[in-house]
């Protein structure tokens, strides 16, 4: 078989595979308008009431996407480490590892830099 073969074969499947799992809901789910609460939000076997509109404080986003931030920091620090492990082989000196030590320097540094930011602006005050 070709390679385009087998792909198509895949792509094949797979078609059938969803819309075969159409057909099924279609068949074995309900019908109609018998289930009253079928377009209903599900809470937990309450009826919702009141609107869904809550308006938060900005102050929640900002938080959380400093934390993000630096989640993504811890992210990307672990295999740079690896790599700055791999590079120096016992010996910190070589150019190669003050390159790699360079810049994760100036990564911290942006970071640093962003917390700064973030903390002079008052994003980090919960109230």
């Amino acid at each position: 078989m070709t390679d385009y073969a087998v792909v198509g074969l895949f792509a094949l499947l797979g078609i059938l595979y969803v819309g075969g799992a159409i057909v099924a809901s279609r068949l074995l789910g309900t019908k109609g308008r018998d289930y009253k609460h079928k377009h209903v939000p599900y809470e937990c076997g309450v009826l919702p009431y009141g609107t869904a509109r809550i308006q938060f404080k900005v102050g929640y986003y900002l938080f959380a996407l400093v934390f993000m931030i630096f989640d993504v920091e811890a992210l990307f620090l672990f295999p740079c480490v690896s790599i700055f492990r791999d590079v120096c082989d016992g010996e910190i000196a070589t150019l190669a590892a003050i390159q790699v030590m360079l810049e994760l320097l100036v990564f911290i540094g942006i970071l640093g830099l962003g917390l700064l930011f973030a903390w002079r602006k008052g994003v980090l005050k919960w109230e």
